[in-house]
């Protein structure tokens, strides 16, 4: 039994929809794993873009992005958050709240998926 598999019956939260990324990856588990982990490599890179956007474009497109490649992989919460943060803009007073909030969600999928790579 998967590590998802056994965290799913035991009640926990699962940041990946397995069942979303295997229609793209065919069942290929390991290719699942790789296109988790490329995720898992740009995210920091795309979460820089957002703390650093200096004005609405930049904001949008960095939050777009993330927003794109969390749905891609089935990291459904971290899609939804960067929706929000792309839909409230640049100058929202609560851009430092999304943005801690983004950070926390990549973390707990950065380490669930360096979990399967390891299980792998």
């Amino acid at each position: 039994m998967s590590q998802y598999a056994i965290a799913s019956s035991a009640g926990m939260s699962v940041p990946i929809d397995h069942v979303h990324l295997r229609r793209y990856t065919r069942n290929d588990r390991a290719l699942e794993i790789e296109v988790l982990q490329l995720f898992a490599g740009q995210a920091p890179e795309t979460m820089a873009s957002l703390v650093a956007a200096q004005d609405a474009k930049a904001w949008h497109i960095a939050a777009h992005t993330l927003k794109g490649s969390a749905r891609a992989v089935g990291a459904w919460a971290v899609a939804t958050a960067a929706e929000e943060a792309e839909k409230a803009g640049h100058d929202n007073v609560q851009r430092d709240q999304m943005l801690a909030r983004i950070d926390v969600l990549l973390a707990e999928v950065r380490g669930y998926i360096d979990g399967l790579a390891v299980a792998a």
